[in-house]
């Protein structure tokens, strides 16, 4: 079974920055042939996209919200996925879930995704 286990998310003030990891592991788990996703979830409001990539990471999908500020990226040695996180705005504020699913392709789609972390929590101050 594929366990995720997101981290690094805390308290950060307007305009700073914060990378949230998401280590997956599993006794038949691989990175590899994986397509990956970041959503989060604000208090109140429904769960929205944030970021995806494919296998390989050659093709990402942001969303408008995010573009330019936030990037996906992995570390197939480490079976580890980021979020890298810039230019934080009080907006963000939300409990971010790494997502995996055992597909070749990356999707905006929360219900396409197969597993997921616990989420951690970003806190950004005005």
């Amino acid at each position: 079974q594929v366990q995720l286990v997101e981290s690094g998310g805390r308290l950060v003030q307007a305009g700073g920055s914060l990378r949230l990891s998401c280590a997956a592991s599993g006794r038949t788990f691989s990175i590899y042939q994986m397509a990956w996703g970041w959503f989060r979830q604000a208090p109140g409001k429904e769960r929205e996209f944030v970021a995806a990539n494919n296998w390989s990471g050659g093709t990402t999908y942001y969303a408008d919200s995010v573009k330019g500020r936030f990037t996906i990226s992995r570390d197939n040695s480490k079976n580890t996925v980021y979020l890298q996180m810039n230019s934080l705005k009080s907006e963000d504020t939300a409990v971010y879930y790494c997502a995996g699913r055992a597909s070749l392709s990356a999707t905006t789609d929360l219900n396409a995704y197969d597993y997921w972390g616990q989420g951690t929590q970003v806190t950004v101050s005005s």
